[in-house]
Formats: C-alpha cells, sequence, structure tokens
C-alpha cells in the first residue's frame, strides 16, 4: 500500500526552520505495512531553511504572503503545489497524510488572516485544497488529529477499506466476485452508514441491469463514500448485535449472557471494541459460522495496530 505523506513528518528536515516532525505512529508502525511517497511544496518552492509564511484573504481571494517582509509569494507555492501533484499522480496512492496547520498542508487548520492581520479563521492549505479537488473520495487526515484514538482508528479502517477496493478491482473481478466482496463487508459497511450499505446491496443486485462497467463504478463511488463515514458506538453496537444474532442457535445461555453483557459494558464505555469483538470471534471460530468468521469487520487491518484497544470517548 502506497501512503503519500508530508515528508516532515518522516523525519525530514524540511520545515521551514531546518527541523522536522517525526511522527513515530506513521513510520514506526503504519511504516511496516505501506510505502511512503513524501511531499513539501513549501521545500521545493523556497528550500530550507527559509522565512515561514501564512495565508491572506485579500481581494476576496486567498494569498500567501512572507511572514518576513511581507512579499506575496502565492505563485511560487501554487507553482510548486502543482509540481508535487502532478508528482504524485503516477502513483496508486491509497491515502494522503499531511502536517496540521501548513499554509500549504493544513486540513482546514491553517490559520487565514486578513489584511489588517486580524485572524479570520482556519480554511485548507494550498496543497491540501489541491488534492481534495483531485482525489474527492481519497482518504485524507491530518497527523494532530490522529492522536485522537477514534480518528486514527476511522481513518486507517478506510485507508486500508480504500485500498481493499484497488486491490480487488485491479484483478479484473466479475459480478459474482462483486457480490462476495459486498457480502464479506456487509458489517464494516453497516458500522459507517446502513443505508449507503443498503444502497450498495441494491446496486449489486443490479435490478437495473446495468453493465458490469457501470455497475461496479457506481458501486465504487458510493463504497469509497461510505467508507469516509465515521462509526459511532451505536452503529457499533447494532453491528454487534447483528452478528450476534448468527450464533443465537449455537450459544449456550451462559455463553449469550457473557457476549450480552460485553455489549453493554462497551456501550456504556467500560471496555473497548476489541472486547466483544473477540469474543465474537472466538465463539464463531468455535461453532465454525464461517459468514462471521470472513466478515472483515473483525480484522479490517492488522491487529498489530492495535487501534480497537481504547475506550471510545464521548463518539
Amino acid at each position: 500500500m502506497k501512503i503519500a505523506v508530508s515528508a516532515c513528518l518522516l523525519g525530514e528536515s524540511v520545515r521551514f526552520d531546518g527541523g522536522h516532525k517525526h511522527d513515530r505512529f506513521i513510520t514506526d508502525e503504519l511504516g511496516q505495512l505501506a510505502e511512503f511517497i513524501p511531499f513539501c511544496p513549501e521545500h521545493l518552492a523556497f528550500g530550507t531553511p527559509r522565512p515561514s509564511v501564512r495565508l491572506m484573504r485579500q481581494d476576496e481571494k486567498i494569498h500567501v504572503h512572507s511572514n518576513k517582509n511581507g512579499t506575496d509569494l502565492t505563485e511560487q507555492l501554487f507553482h510548486a503545489c502543482r509540481n508535487e501533484l502532478n508528482r504524485l499522480s503516477p502513483y496508486p496512492i491509497s491515502g494522503i497524510i499531511f502536517k496540521s496547520k501548513s499554509p500549504s498542508c493544513g486540513m482546514k487548520s491553517a490559520k487565514l488572516y486578513l489584511e489588517n492581520g486580524m485572524c479570520e479563521g482556519k480554511e485548507d492549505g494550498l496543497f491540501a485544497a489541491l488534492c481534495r479537488e483531485r482525489y474527492p473520495l481519497l482518504p485524507m487526515e491530518e497527523e494532530g488529529r490522529l492522536q485522537d484514538p477514534w480518528l486514527r482508528e476511522n481513518f486507517i479502517m478506510q485507508l486500508f477499506a480504500y485500498n481493499d477496493f484497488e486491490q480487488f478491482k485491479s484483478a479484473n473481478p466479475s459480478p459474482g466476485e462483486l457480490v462476495r466482496f459486498h457480502t464479506t463487508r456487509k458489517f464494516m459497511l453497516q458500522s459507517k452508514d446502513e443505508k449507503m450499505y443498503r444502497a450498495l446491496g441494491n446496486i449489486v443486485a443490479n435490478h437495473e441491469h446495468y453493465d458490469f462497467e457501470i455497475q461496479i463504478a457506481l458501486y465504487e463511488t458510493l463504497y469509497k463514500t461510505a467508507i469516509a463515514q465515521k462509526s459511532s458506538i451505536k452503529r457499533n453496537r447494532n453491528v454487534l448485535e447483528h452478528m450476534a444474532g448468527f450464533l443465537k442457535n449455537h450459544l449456550s445461555k451462559i455463553e449469550k449472557e457473557v457476549l450480552h453483557t460485553q455489549f453493554a459494558e462497551y456501550a456504556e464505555k467500560i471496555v473497548p471494541l476489541i472486547v466483544p469483538l473477540s469474543t465474537i470471534a472466538l465463539y464463531a471460530a468455535h461453532y465454525q459460522v464461517d459468514y462471521l468468521l470472513e466478515q472483515t469487520f473483525l480484522n479490517p487491518y492488522p491487529k498489530t495496530l492495535a487501534l480497537r484497544s481504547h475506550i471510545d470517548a464521548g463518539k
């Protein structure tokens, strides 16, 4: 899997002051599972070290000005952003991780100033805005937001789900294989958005009798939109209850009580999601319920990332 990442987060000394913002989760944990393509349009435009820059609203447009002497550097940075975007284009990237608060790479976190020097609010950096335009369905996140365990888990699940579809599509699948792809991702999609899951099911059923190329294109757009939605404790609990329904004819009274106690404790933020999911996986393996064992919701990404071991906080 290939992921484009702000170079400073990979430990490259390309910050305006000659430093970096090395992120250990990205390099040490995610780096075991992905190849990174670094980028830094500000380094490309101005070199390192360099005077810092800021975004400024001027004549109803966003400009880039030097903090040192106020020089308008918009064209230089915009040109570098275009070059970096064109350099990324040949790579089959499955996601982008940006440096937060950066005038080039911030995602709605770069400060936007008025001509009088007052801060108007926050906006996308120039490069982040171009990436959103070029890749509207691609998983994108800032390293700052990835410090939140809930946001991190949602992003990593989206990242792997996106990459799964890219791998699936590249294998020239048949209509029957699309049915299986959708079936094994039932609970993962339900944890994101029930309505979208059902709409995807209608596309798979193909009542409109679309040619397969059109059918899979429709499925791709909605699937990638669905996996970008954030999960919640309520939706996850509903999924757990549905999964338990496939075990009800196998479980003893005590086993059912154990499972539903864990569901309640998860909903009450006493135990993390991994607890009831591990129990479901254990029962499914013991009773050989293959339908559950094949569900990607049990293992949407490698277990080594251990992202479901936290208590969801208010989500």
